[in-house]
């Protein structure tokens, strides 16, 4: 079952363009080398797949087999990931600028979540006026700091609803220290 919930998060971070096909191929050729594909010809068409455009069906199909696609929490997923992305920004290995770019595009593979949202909003103006960086990096702070310690998007919004504000009220501030 892990393996299966690995193929969940490599699947919607190569939906969304974060991570390349190859990763989706690696996994089914480690099952194959574990012995763990139990002759699931998708999984054995995954492995040999060589064209970019054969992986996210092949994907599919295998996930569609073993587990409910209608379940898989593409937010949860992805604020994992904004996790990892904060983790990068503060070992200097992701920028602003490049975040930026990550973050216009999720927003727009995930229907613009307000929680994205706002985020993508400061890291945008945070690459044009230099007194948005901190307010940007409080809230890239918070944002992971909340996806960090939550396991389901539930309770990521229960914690959010506790402390709404937080985001507007820093934004405001940034926005007068300009004026």
């Amino acid at each position: 079952m892990e393996a299966i919930e690995q193929l969940q998060e490599i699947y919607v971070l190569h939906k969304v363009g974060l991570h390349e096909p190859k990763v989706c191929i690696d996994w089914a050729i480690e099952r194959l080398q574990l012995d763990q594909e139990e002759n699931d010809l998708d999984i054995i068409l995954l492995a040999a797949a060589t064209k970019r455009e054969e992986v996210l069906p092949l994907t599919r199909a295998v996930l569609e087999k073993y587990c409910n696609l209608s379940t898989l929490d593409e937010q949860l997923i992805i604020g994992k990931h904004i996790v990892e992305l904060y983790q990068k920004y503060l070992s200097k290995s992701e920028t602003i600028k490049s975040l930026d770019c990550k973050f216009t595009r999720l927003c727009n593979d995930l229907g613009y979540p307000n929680w994205l949202v706002m985020l993508s909003r400061n890291c945008e103006y945070a690459t044009d006026i230099p007194a948005f960086q901190e307010c940007f990096e409080q809230e890239f702070e918070y944002i992971a700091s909340l996806w960090s310690s939550n396991v389901d998007r539930l309770q990521y919004f229960s914690r959010t609803a506790l402390v709404s504000g937080n985001t507007s009220s820093r934004f405001v501030a940034a926005a007068k220290s300009i004026i």
